[in-house]
């Protein structure tokens, strides 16, 4: 074997292996000589004249190392966690996985708000206790979804609504930008955009302009039949101002991927309601987080050979 084109760290995501995601990679550059860092003497061996690094994140003393790091693609969407400045100064372009949860997450999305149209908690409560009672339900067509976060997860979202013949709002940094939805507004204009609102989606990132987004005075705004559903970060949410929204039935409840504190203690009040929902940051899972990855991946080896634009290049 020659010197390895591409190192995968030894970091894993969603309980998924490296090998696995290795192997993903050689199906899609089976003409690339690609290496698995299993140990910490066997990263710093490889890191030395690797071209290109995947995975979670790099140290700088790792960086340091990689005298030859032309690319490093990141496993996650995210990359505030990430050395820019030093990855900067050796001149080492950083991708992301943007896009990457797509399908999976707006699938989760959807099937959020069907359960909540359809009142499926209810149905399993009823069934929990074996008791055979109509009750009343409402359907998706014709309501109005807020979608805050337009990026690749949003407009995946936004378009798997529209068999679904809603109306649909978006909340973005840049509203002059349009986008996939029928209407489209600014972070600064949260109140005028969950006005109508009987579901709000969160799929933005956590940034100063979106830590506590969703306060007292945007629940106030909201109407009373909305449904809040976050895939986003739970910070994005005033977690004080939720708790009491839903005591107050000011909203009529919420679907929550992430929350503020996470993991979610014990004892917090949001586990007690009936009308609440919640999953352990579950809703990014998919057994195909790796091939998409490496899809991406494959498209900047040809880039890097090329000249051309990185993919999901955040430096």
């Amino acid at each position: 074997m020659g010197t390895p084109e591409i190192v995968v760290m030894r970091q894993k995501i969603h309980g998924l292996s490296a090998e696995t995601y290795a192997a993903a990679l050689q199906e899609e550059l089976p003409e690339r000589e690609i290496a698995i860092a299993e140990t910490p003497t066997e990263e710093q061996a490889l890191l030395k004249d690797a071209r290109i690094v995947t995975g979670f994140t790099i140290s700088e003393s790792q960086l340091e190392q990689a005298e030859n790091l032309e690319l490093f693609a990141c496993i996650y969407a995210g990359t505030g966690h990430l050395p820019m400045e030093l990855l900067n100064e050796h001149d080492v372009a950083v991708t992301n996985a943007s896009g990457v949860h797509g399908p999976n997450i707006a699938e989760y999305v959807i099937g959020s708000l069907i359960m909540q149209a359809r009142d499926f908690p209810r149905a399993m409560r009823q069934q929990n206790e074996h008791v055979w009672r109509s009750f009343e339900t409402r359907e998706l067509q014709d309501s109005t979804v807020v979608i805050a976060g337009l990026g690749a997860i949003g407009t995946a979202i936004c378009e798997r609504l529209e068999p679904f013949g809603v109306k649909t709002v978006g909340v973005r940094y840049s509203p002059e930008k349009g986008g996939p939805t029928d209407e489209v507004y600014g972070f600064d204009e949260i109140h005028t955009a969950v006005r109508d609102a009987e579901y709000l989606v969160l799929a933005c990132p956590l940034t100063d302009a979106t830590e506590g987004l969703i306060d007292a005075d945007v629940f106030l705004t909201m109407p009373s039949n909305t449904v809040l559903v976050n895939i986003a970060r739970g910070p994005v949410v005033d977690a004080d101002a939720l708790v009491s929204a839903l005591r107050s039935n000011r909203i009529a409840g919420a679907v929550l991927d992430v929350t503020d504190p996470e993991p979610l203690p014990p004892g917090h009040p949001l586990w007690d309601f009936n009308n609440v929902q919640i999953t352990p940051h579950n809703a990014g899972h998919t057994p195909y987080y790796y091939d998409r990855l490496s899809e991406i991946l494959k498209t900047n080896v040809e880039a890097l050979e090329d000249g051309t634009e990185l993919q999901n290049r955040v430096n």
